[in-house]
């Protein structure tokens, strides 16, 4: 039986992102089986294109990961000319997605206001720092700041130690798929009204909103949660042990699991019944001790042993792996989570797949990102319709690749 057309097979997107959180907004979505049309600027390209070159390949493995399935085209905006090629795309796309500090889309002539009037029916996605409206507008908006302006950063790394970021610019993918969220809301409206709208995603708001709880705590207790290292203020034992010859990291957060730890895992069973222990909250309050307890049992046998009586007893647990180790491991491998994809220049490159399964209508199968200025030709005459006296004429000029 031949699988149905992707979930958004036949929505185009023009993609004036950059970096991290647009691209990846854009590439779900591409993922999703939309026609990606992504807009560079032809001299270098996207920023990231510069950023961590594969000795092997020659070309960037960040952009590599951010970009597969899309289309680029190289294109000056700036220009007369170039502003007009955009506006024409307007015209026959469904969705615009930019991420440019503010102001950068009315100063070329490419306002919300003039995008509408081109294409009513469009949804316009803006990705920005704070906002595009507000004191803090003009400012730029990079993960690392926002992740400590945020409040995220404070409850992050060890509870003795400084404040850390994350490994990963984990803010710039969450608007990312705070942004694709959106955009998908939008155009499920536009099935009922006809009409396209404005929405922006700011990487400020989304830091803010990534606090969840821990807001919560503050909001209505006053309460200020801070660093817990690999722990949990609301749940023991949470947090990464040392085995003989290895750590790995657990998670109980009920009774249950932990008197079934204790006589399954620890093989000592009247643990679960010691007052200090018997409750969460007990647990929590005495965390010292049986922290203390737990380390030097585990430090006794290697760390398969432990996580053999883990899997045995259904408690959640697992080693603690770097990237390449978790790349190579069985889950990963089961979940064939890791393809190749055909690329211009560097053949088969391998991608991580779209975690997201339908079993009517699967994602794309991943094509490698795409070469500044690739599909240039491509939009312009069989998206457009340009001839090819007017491609050159635009090429002479500099205002496409």
């Amino acid at each position: 039986m031949t699988a149905a057309p992707a979930p958004l097979h036949g929505l185009r997107i023009l993609d004036l992102t950059r970096v991290l959180a647009g691209p990846y907004c854009t590439l779900t979505l591409s993922d999703l089986g939309a026609e990606v049309i992504k807009v560079e600027e032809p001299t270098r390209g996207d920023d990231v294109r510069g950023m961590q070159i594969s000795e092997r390949l020659g070309i960037s493995t960040y952009f590599l990961g951010l970009n597969r399935n899309k289309k680029s085209i190289g294109l000056d905006i700036r220009t007369p000319e170039g502003r007009e090629v955009i506006l024409d795309l307007v015209q026959r796309s469904d969705v615009i997605i930019e991420n440019f500090r503010a102001g950068v889309m009315d100063r070329n002539g490419l306002s919300y206001d003039i995008i509408k009037k081109c294409n009513p029916a469009i949804i316009y996605a803006a990705i920005s720092g704070y906002g595009r409206e507000g004191p803090d507008k003009d400012r730029p908006g990079y993960d690392p700041v926002i992740q400590a302006e945020s409040g995220l950063m404070s409850m992050t790394g060890d509870k003795e130690g400084a404040p850390m970021r994350t490994g990963i610019s984990l803010i710039d993918i969450i608007t990312g798929l705070f942004a694709g969220q959106a955009v998908l809301a939008a155009l499920h409206e536009r099935e009922q009204s006809g009409e396209g709208q404005y929405l922006e995603v700011p990487l400020f708001d989304s830091g803010v909103n990534m606090l969840s709880h821990t807001a919560s705590a503050y909001l209505i207790d006053g309460l200020v949660m801070g660093r817990v290292g690999n722990a949990s203020e609301a749940a023991m034992p949470v947090g990464a042990y040392q085995a003989a010859d290895g750590s790995f990291t657990m998670a109980l957060t009920s009774d249950r699991q932990f008197a079934n730890f204790c006589e399954k895992v620890l093989e000592r069973p009247t643990l679960a019944d010691d007052p200090e222990f018997v409750t969460n909250t007990a647990r929590v309050a005495n965390s010292k001790r049986l922290d203390n307890i737990l380390r030097k049992t585990f430090a006794t046998a290697p760390r398969n042993h432990w996580l053999a009586l883990f899997a045995a007893a259904g408690i959640p647990a697992g080693p603690i792996r770097d990237v390449g180790e978790a790349l190579r491991s069985s889950e990963v491998a089961n979940r064939n989570l890791i393809t190749d994809a055909p690329h211009s220049s560097a053949g088969r490159v391998p991608q991580i797949r779209s975690p997201m399964h339908f079993d009517r209508t699967p994602v794309v199968e991943p094509i490698g990102a795409p070469l500044l200025g690739e599909h240039t030709e491509w939009v312009l005459r069989d998206v457009l319709g340009r001839s090819d006296i007017n491609i050159k004429k635009l090429r002479k000029s500099g205002t496409i690749l």
